[in-house]
C-alpha cells in the first residue's frame, strides 16, 4: 500500500497539469479571438469611411457634372446672341463687334499684358482726329509671376495718355473712353491751351483679373 499515496500524487499532478494546460489553451483561444475581433471591427470602420467617402465624392461628382451642364447651356446662349451686350456684330471686326465671349476678355483680361494695354489704348485713340504725343505707364514685371488664383481679384494697372488736338476732337476722347469695352478708371484729367489747340493729359487705370485656379485636393483616410 505503500505506493498509494505516491500514484494518487501522480494522478493529482497530471490532473493539474490537464487544468494548467487547457486553461493556457483557454486563455489564448480569448486573447487571439479578442485581437481578432478588434482587428476585424478596425477593418469593418475603415471601410465604413471609405465607402462614406465615395459617396460623399460620387454625390459632389453628379452635382458638379449638373452644374458644367448648366454652365455649358448659359455660356452658349450668352454667346450665341444677335448682337452682342454693346450692340455690336458677333461675327464682326469693329470697334464694337465681336463675341460676349471676347468682349468679357477684353474688358478684364486674365493675364497680366502690358503692351495689350497700349494697343488697346492706340486703338482707342486712332481716328480720333488728334495726334498723339505719349502713352507711358509701368510694365510691371513682377506682376506678371503669378496669374492664377484661388480668389482672384482686379488688379490695377495705372497708366498716362498725352494727346493734342482741338476742342471737338479732345471731346471724342473723352467719349471714346467712356464707351470702351474695357474700364477706365480716371485719375486726374489735365487740358492746358486753347479751342483750337488742346493738350489733354489722363492719368487713369484700368484692371485686370487673374484666372481662378481649381484647388483639388487629395485626403487619406486613417
Amino acid at each position: 500500500m505503500a505506493g498509494a499515496p505516491s500514484i494518487k500524487r501522480a494522478l493529482i499532478e497530471k490532473s493539474n497539469t490537464t487544468v494548467v494546460v487547457v486553461t493556457s489553451v483557454a486563455t489564448f483561444i480569448v486573447i487571439f479571438s479578442l485581437v481578432a475581433i478588434w482587428s476585424l471591427f478596425g477593418q469593418f470602420t475603415y471601410q465604413q469611411r471609405v465607402i462614406s467617402a465615395d459617396q460623399a465624392a460620387l454625390d459632389q461628382l453628379k452635382t458638379d457634372i449638373q452644374s458644367t451642364q448648366s454652365l455649358e447651356a448659359a455660356y452658349r446662349a450668352f454667346t450665341s446672341t444677335p448682337t452682342n451686350a454693346i450692340g455690336g456684330d458677333p461675327n464682326g471686326n469693329g470697334p464694337q463687334d465681336g463675341s460676349n465671349a471676347k468682349i468679357v476678355l477684353d474688358a478684364l483680361p486674365s493675364k497680366y499684358d502690358y503692351p495689350a494695354l497700349v494697343t488697346s489704348l492706340e486703338n482707342i485713340l486712332t481716328g480720333q482726329s488728334i495726334q498723339i504725343q505719349s502713352i507711358t505707364g509701368t510694365d510691371a514685371v513682377a506682376q506678371a509671376g503669378d496669374q492664377t488664383s484661388s480668389m482672384p481679384t482686379p488688379q490695377a494697372m495705372p497708366f498716362q495718355v498725352v494727346v493734342t488736338g482741338d476742342y471737338v476732337s479732345i471731346q471724342k476722347v473723352v467719349q471714346a473712353f467712356e464707351h470702351s469695352i474695357r474700364p477706365f478708371q480716371v485719375m486726374t484729367l489735365e487740358l492746358a491751351g486753347d479751342q483750337s489747340q488742346l493738350t489733354l493729359t489722363i492719368n487713369a487705370q484700368t484692371y485686370w483679373q487673374p484666372a481662378k485656379n481649381l484647388d483639388i485636393s487629395s485626403e487619406v483616410l486613417q
